[in-house]
């Protein structure tokens, strides 16, 4: 009997799809390969492409699923902790003995790009003419790193970033799963931190179910559990660089950087929201759907500032280059700062 303190699967792991339709986002890998399954045009190996989280890997085992490999024929390698050419030796030979009960032998390579360059030589030759009963897959979020000559023998597949309209999708979908209630404005804020990952997204999602008292989550229990800042502070930043107050929209920062909060992720959010303002007022059938991340608090307030002329494109392109900077720089919420300044200063030159 499994004891009421057991740990429990981990949502990206209980929710993982488990066929194709399923799958979301991926649309143009699904297409293809399921018409080449339904034609027994197999190829011997794949390699999927994207960044983390994306699904590369639950792909492959859904992959491998619709061709018939069991369990027993299933090999996932992890090349970030196998990279030697010992171990693909042990590989190309263990590629010759038949499957036990399946069509096919199949081996997912996952994080392939970590390969050293002489197991990519080793493997080179298996990979061009490998046994009739073995399908490879290999996954990499660097592509570039995979040698030329592993990708020609390969039928590529580029996984996409999910939007965040899936994204948000996807946790309301789970949280609805799991018995929770997801407000679409805290769904959304979950797909914006997420960064184009479903697993981070899942993740960020599985904190604050953990922490939910009356299973109703709320965007202030997301940015509880993710160390987002919280809606305040970027209300308070929004309406300082509304009106060129240098000294509000300052103090917003350092009440971020007191609580901890990723500078990043401050500067992303002030983005969006400013991005939101000016639509109000160039583009506002757009903005009116893209608002709907909204809190009510934030709405109203984007209605409040679009009417004011002093937020430009400029105030924005200001942020997006203070944004670019703010991974390297020896204090990461110097540029924020600096751009901060730079929008009010020039308020008070005209």
């Amino acid at each position: 009997m499994l004891h009421k303190n057991a740990p429990q699967t981990v949502l990206y792991r209980t929710h993982r799809p488990k066929s194709f339709k399923d799958v979301r986002g991926q649309d143009h890998v699904v297409g293809v390969l399921e018409a080449a399954i339904k034609n027994g045009r197999i190829s011997h190996a794949y390699l999927f492409a994207g960044g983390r989280g994306t699904g590369k890997t639950t792909f492959a085992r859904i992959l491998a699923g619709l061709l018939k490999v069991s369990d027993k024929d299933l090999y996932e390698i992890d090349a970030a902790s196998r990279t030697g050419v010992d171990d693909i030796r042990e590989l190309r030979e263990g590629v010759y003995v038949a499957p036990f009960d399946s069509p096919y032998k199949c081996y997912i390579i996952d994080e392939a790009h970590m390969l050293s360059k002489q197991a990519w030589n080793a493997f080179l030759k298996t990979l061009e003419e490998p046994p009739a009963h073995v399908v490879f897959i290999l996954a990499t979020t660097e592509l570039d790193k995979v040698p030329d000559t592993i990708q020609s023998r390969c039928q590529v597949f580029r996984f996409k970033q999910p939007s965040r309209e899936v994204l948000a999708d996807v946790v309301s979908d789970v949280a609805k799963k799991e018995k929770y209630t997801l407000e679409r404005s805290a769904a959304e804020l979950v797909a914006l931190l997420a960064e184009g990952s479903f697993r981070d997204a899942l993740s960020i999602l599985e904190k604050a179910l953990s922490v939910s008292k009356d299973k109703k989550i709320s965007v202030a229990e997301i940015e509880r559990a993710s160390g987002a800042p919280k809606g305040e502070i970027v209300r308070e930043l929004v309406e300082g660089l509304a009106s060129r107050d240098a000294k509000c929209a300052l103090s917003a920062v350092h009440k971020a950087v007191l609580e901890h909060t990723d500078p990043r992720v401050l500067a992303k959010l002030l983005i969006h929201r400013m991005r939101v303002v000016l639509l109000l007022r160039f583009a506002p059938d757009l903005a009116a759907e893209l608002s709907k991340e909204m809190t009510e608090a934030d709405k109203a307030l984007a209605r409040d500032v679009a009417k004011n002329p002093g937020v430009t494109s400029d105030t924005l392109k200001l942020l997006l280059e203070a944004y670019s900077t703010m991974a390297y720089a020896a204090v990461p919420h110097l540029p924020l700062e600096l751009a901060i300044i730079d929008i009010c200063k020039d308020e008070k030159n005209k």
